[in-house]
């Protein structure tokens, strides 16, 4: 579980730094779009059009960066 965690959290630290653009679908179907602008262990900040929205994490299914996303070195 602990691997989990680091993976996500290294993955969002990753999109919140490049300010990356994207959706995340919740676990209902919802689609929200916009750029993480902070998180913790429960939830995610996520702005569009001047506005922010908090997002329980327990309620996404998924996150897809609108681009490619390069964490690690190949």
């Amino acid at each position: 579980m602990k691997g989990e965690k680091k993976t996500q959290e290294a993955f969002v630290s990753y999109l919140v730094e490049n300010k990356t653009p994207v959706t995340v679908f919740l676990l209902y179907g919802v689609k929200l779009q916009g750029i993480i602008t902070g998180f913790d262990e429960e939830t995610l900040l996520l702005r569009r059009e001047g506005h922010t929205q908090l997002v329980y994490k327990h309620a996404v299914s998924t996150i897809m960066p609108t681009g490619s996303v390069r964490m690690f070195e190949e």
